[in-house]
């Protein structure tokens, strides 16, 4: 048990939280200033406060522009919408001008009001494309959080970026480690506790119902899924030896990949067709990251060379990004990019403790936990604008995310 206890330490962050606010910091080259008007004449003031206030970050989030307040500063950019609501849907009419000029008029339509977050989002995310601008296409995409509830209750629940939009999607018993299935966020995994036994679920958004696909004695996660969605590779401990398998979801074969008497956890497939695999293991007396190909139950290379307590990593094709704790500071952990094709090692965040970092769908930008004191915040790293955002959580103890 002291070994499944460690292990669960290895996948595990913990989060209190204030409401949402942004705080940006590295910020980079002069940017194209936009103004934001809103001419929305809506009855609910507390739903055209936060809408405003969402569609400012997303801009600022972006990091295309500048946004500024005063009408009278002159701007390359105005950004116009009207906000209207009938009954529990909401219509959004967005219009951009630069030098008096339309550049783009575009008008949204919702059905389920309380999902607004998603409206500006999507609203950004297309005039940014409009504009032929760096694009934002993860900005509408939806977050997964596994929650305490309640002593040994937690629960799955979705949300967007800035966790003003919270929904809660499992409840009842203890519910981990969730994981998207597939890129239209339809489908999840998680992990559930059925009579003590660790299950592995899938769970469909449309339908609203879960599925078993298997179970283990020990633990069992689904730590990521491949770029088709048919296999995923699962973290489970049948004997209190945890090791990662690779389960094909069509043929149901699971395939044992590692086998070492120490921990294996969080493993996470990488290459263009992937093909390979990263993992935390300790088999160097320390958590660190190794590489390892799928067809092969042996010779896993270490593959960061960098920091002795790597416990977390996520990848987009060839890169990843992992948590470090630093040498000779204590409780300090940074966040991290490097490639497997090359020894360059990118440092992306500065002080303090962040840990459980995810790629976008892009890979452009980064999410990750940033803990500060008794607080703590979702943190969104914008990789080439070299500008982190800061999104202070109210949401009580937080296990784990996935974007």
């Amino acid at each position: 048990m002291k070994k499944i206890f460690t292990i669960f330490l290895l996948f595990l962050g913990v989060l209190w939280a204030e409401d949402p606010t942004i705080t940006v910091v590295n910020s980079g080259v002069v940017l194209p200033k936009i103004i934001v008007k809103d001419n929305s004449n809506i009855s609910d003031i507390a739903l055209k406060r936060s809408f405003y206030n969402i569609i400012v970050n997303d801009l600022k989030v972006s990091s295309n522009f500048d946004v500024v307040s005063d009408a009278a500063e002159k701007s390359n950019y105005v950004f116009e919408y009207t906000l209207s609501q009938n009954g529990n849907s909401l219509n959004l009419n967005v219009k951009i001008k630069a030098g008096g000029i339309e550049k783009s008029n575009q008008t949204y339509t919702l059905n389920s009001i309380e999902q607004y977050p998603f409206l500006a989002h999507k609203s950004i995310k297309a005039s940014v494309s409009a504009l032929g601008l760096p694009p934002v296409e993860w900005m509408d995409h939806k977050i997964l959080i596994a929650r305490n509830s309640s002593s040994k209750r937690s629960q799955i629940i979705m949300a967007d970026y800035t966790l003003t939009y919270q929904k809660v999607l499992i409840d009842g018993g203890l519910n981990l480690f969730p994981k998207w299935g597939n890129k239209e966020q339809t489908i999840f995994y998680y992990t559930a506790y059925d009579n003590n036994m660790p299950t592995l679920y899938r769970y469909n958004l449309n339908s609203n119902k879960a599925y078993k696909i298997l179970s283990s004695g020990g633990m069992v996660v689904a730590s990521d899924v491949s770029s088709d969605g048919n296999k995923l590779l699962i973290t489970m401990a049948p004997k209190d030896q945890p090791d990662i398998y690779l389960y094909d979801l069509n043929s149901k074969k699971l395939t044992q990949l590692t086998n070492y008497s120490g921990i294996d956890v969080n493993g996470n497939f990488i290459g263009s067709n992937d093909d390979k695999m990263v993992f935390v293991s300790d088999r160097l007396g320390y958590p660190n990251i190794f590489l390892q190909n799928l067809d092969s139950s042996s010779g896993a290379e270490q593959a960061v060379f960098h920091g002795k307590n790597n416990s977390a990593v996520s990848t987009y094709k060839d890169f990843l990004v992992y948590s470090s704790r630093e040498a000779n500071q204590y409780g300090v952990f940074n966040i991290y990019l490097t490639s497997i094709n090359g020894n360059d090692v990118r440092q992306l965040t500065a002080n303090g403790k962040n840990l459980f970092p995810r790629f976008s769908s892009d890979g452009g930008s980064i999410v990750f936990i940033k803990y500060l004191g008794a607080q703590s915040a979702l943190g969104v790293i914008r990789v080439n604008a070299n500008k982190t955002f800061y999104f202070p959580l109210k949401l009580g103890k937080i296990q784990s995310i996935d974007w």
